[in-house]
């Protein structure tokens, strides 16, 4: 299989990385003080995963043709109207505030929540059964009070899931945003 590698230096990265992205472009990204010759001669080391990855790639693309344009605005639409409502019973199920929605094309994450406690979802969140978009809501709502992934944010997903948290997490992985 052949394919090309883009390499990017990030200011960011603490050390050297690899993936394959959702459009098929091999990354690598290496720290600002990491050698690019270095890097180079470990991509060649991962040829196999890196072959192995864009196969995955190409069959969920076969199995799971990306949306029309005209799909994804009768998902956005769905999206709008469903949503706001499932956040706001959420929000009065478990008793945790939340400032603004937002409801985006994000194909990377099912929602996010920034510190001030403003959320955002995935329009594509719309097309899931509406026990994981309860979940994803309960998720974000409990970032309003743990900015991070920490066992006490754990804690309290599992306590508005009814210890159901990993079980759910489970079932979310099984969906992708497309």
């Amino acid at each position: 299989m052949d394919y090309s590698v883009e390499v990017v230096r990030s200011r960011r990265a603490r050390r050297t990385s690899l993936r394959v992205t959702r459009e098929g472009v091999v990354r690598l990204t290496i720290p600002l003080w990491g050698s690019k010759k270095a890097a180079l001669r470990w991509v060649e080391s991962r040829h196999e995963w890196i072959v192995a990855a864009l196969e995955r790639l190409q069959r969920s693309r076969e199995e799971n043709p990306p949306l029309s344009d005209e799909e994804v605005e009768r998902l956005r639409r769905v999206a709008k109207e469903k949503l706001p409502a499932m956040l706001q019973a959420a929000s009065l199920r478990t008793g945790l505030r939340y400032g603004r929605l937002t409801i985006r094309k994000s194909r990377t994450r099912w929602g996010s929540c920034t510190r001030e406690g403003n959320i955002s979802l995935s329009l594509f969140l719309a097309a899931l059964p509406d026990e994981l978009i309860d979940y994803v809501c309960d998720h974000e709502l409990c970032h309003t009070i743990h900015h991070n992934h920490s066992a006490e944010f754990h804690a309290l997903v599992n306590l508005h899931t009814e210890e159901r948290e990993k079980e759910l997490q489970k079932r979310l992985k099984m969906y992708r945003p497309r």
